[in-house]
């Protein structure tokens, strides 16, 4: 048997135009909410017992998530009266874990879409007799990351969180949030206060001597820190460019749930995602985007890269580019808007209100 506890966060803010009270992994990604793809990949790699770790009420995800039956394991829930920080929530959801001191239990976050092997990672761990062991991945520019060097056998050298200088720019490796843990190492950490893992765990077990175990593996590795993220990661789930047991539907150009309408001569392209009750009008090119329950996309317009919140609509000749509709907002017809352009909840844009093309 393996355990893990799921971290999930604190609010999105960054999502707020679409959504004002939901927590940021229940923001629909590929037809369900996002963290129904990390239980779901959790269970098919083996893992029988997740403890969600929350500052949320329970009642936020429970109604959907349930007792993890559904997936094929058990689910609980442990939530923070405090934000207690990476390493203090990991304490305070280790004391519904089951295993014995020398178990392994696996620890990830919410809110990082990843391609990684997770029954591999586990097996690494075992085999290296690691106190920790953390996924790690490589990318272009590590300045916003936390740097982890390693030996030639993979054995963690040292933490560096967000380099400042080009001299702190020690390895392009950084940690990318999924970690398995040695029980005991988890019941060592301070109980009742914050602790960071990168800032305080971490170094004081390197420094104490501990053993720990990096595995990097240059998979797939999405922070979905910001709307154009979630806006991808849908895409490349309904695609299959990341595989998940819990996309409902088959992978593909588009997902359309149950209850959505299509008018005859509509593209979907790209992952997009039409949710139930929604309606693209004929004419209407949608690539790479989701377009949430009850929402409208009128004749002939041009959707790309974009959210469309619940219940909004976008008029006829409208082009969104990267762009996020929230919930309830109306853009009227022939109107552009483009580069990241953000909607709030409600809001009504009359037609022909805003262009962003230099053109007369």
């Amino acid at each position: 048997m393996t355990e893990a506890i799921l971290l999930v966060g604190g609010q999105g803010t960054r999502l707020r135009p679409v959504t004002v009270n939901t927590p940021k992994p229940m923001v629909p990604t590929a037809g369900v909410p996002f963290l129904a793809h990390q239980i779901a990949r959790a269970a098919a790699a083996g893992v029988t017992h997740i403890v969600m770790a929350t500052c949320y009420l329970a009642e936020v995800f429970e109604p959907y998530f349930g007792d993890g039956s559904e997936f094929g394991l058990s689910l609980e829930y442990v939530v923070e009266d405090e934000p207690l920080g990476t390493g203090g929530a990991i304490r305070n959801a280790g004391r519904r874990l089951t295993g014995g001191p020398d178990s392994s239990v696996l620890v990830f976050n919410g809110d990082i879409l990843t391609g990684l092997d997770i029954a591999g990672l586990v097996e690494s761990h075992k085999a290296a007799d690691a106190d920790v062991s953390l996924h790690l991945v490589r990318v272009e520019d590590p300045r916003a990351f936390g740097l982890v060097p390693t030996d030639s056998e993979g054995r963690v050298l040292a933490f560096t969180e967000k380099p400042q200088t080009p001299e702190e720019l020690i390895t392009d490796q950084i940690n990318a949030g999924c970690y398995v843990f040695r029980r005991s190492v988890i019941d060592s950490i301070p109980a009742g206060r914050p602790v960071s893992v990168e800032r305080e765990t971490f170094p004081g077990l390197l420094a104490a001597g501990a053993k720990l175990h990096g595995v990097t593996e240059n998979t797939y590795w999405m922070d979905l820190g910001k709307p154009e993220s979630i806006i991808q990661a849908s895409a490349d789930l309904v695609r299959g460019v990341v595989p998940s047991p819990a996309v409902p539907g088959r992978r593909g150009e588009s997902l359309v749930l149950p209850g959505a309408e299509v008018a005859a001569g509509a593209k979907l392209s790209g992952g997009t995602v039409v949710g139930a009750g929604a309606r693209i009008g004929a004419g209407a090119v949608v690539q790479g985007s989701i377009v949430l329950d009850d929402a409208v996309i009128g004749p002939d317009a041009q959707v790309n890269a974009s959210l469309i919140g619940a219940r909004a609509s976008v008029g006829a000749r409208t082009v969104l580019d990267g762009t996020v509709v929230g919930d309830g907002a109306s853009v009227g017809a022939d109107n552009e808007l483009r580069a990241g352009a953000r909607v709030w909840c409600e809001a009504q844009l009359p037609a022909a209100a805003i262009r962003f093309s230099p053109d007369a």
